[in-house]
């Protein structure tokens, strides 16, 4: 995995976008990450030191990897541009077919009636002598 700036994170994950247009996927995922050891966080929760979360994001083609990591300062800049990059290849995508339900203007509700409880029919049973 190649670790980038937030921008060039962006410039590559275009290129990803452009080489899959035709045929092909690109997976992004974003999860919150310290990047620190646990002993680091544990020492730094009983001195009482807020601690700063990274985000941590992630995208590859399946060919490639690339990975950045945003501060919380960074980051509502970081989806701003992300999100003109999603907006800007979303051409490729297939429209989803809808099916039309229409509704009659006026309809009024039936209220629904119980079922019918079944009586039982009395069973024939056969005479034990025959005739």
């Amino acid at each position: 995995m190649v670790l980038l700036q937030p921008d060039p994170f962006l410039s590559e994950l275009t290129g990803m976008y452009e080489r899959n247009t035709e045929k092909g996927s690109v997976w992004v995922t974003m999860k919150r990450s310290p990047m620190k050891c646990r002993e680091k966080l544990n020492k730094m929760a009983l001195e009482g030191e807020s601690l700063e979360l990274l985000c941590l994001v992630r995208a590859t083609d399946g060919k490639r990897n690339i990975t950045t990591l945003l501060s919380p300062k960074e980051y509502l800049k970081f989806q701003a541009s992300y999100a003109t990059v999603l907006k800007a290849h979303m051409h490729a995508l297939k429209k989803r077919e809808r099916k039309d339900r229409k509704k009659p203007a006026e309809v009024e509700k039936i209220p629904e009636k119980e079922p019918k409880k079944q009586k039982k029919s009395p069973s024939k049973k056969p005479s034990g002598s025959k005739s």
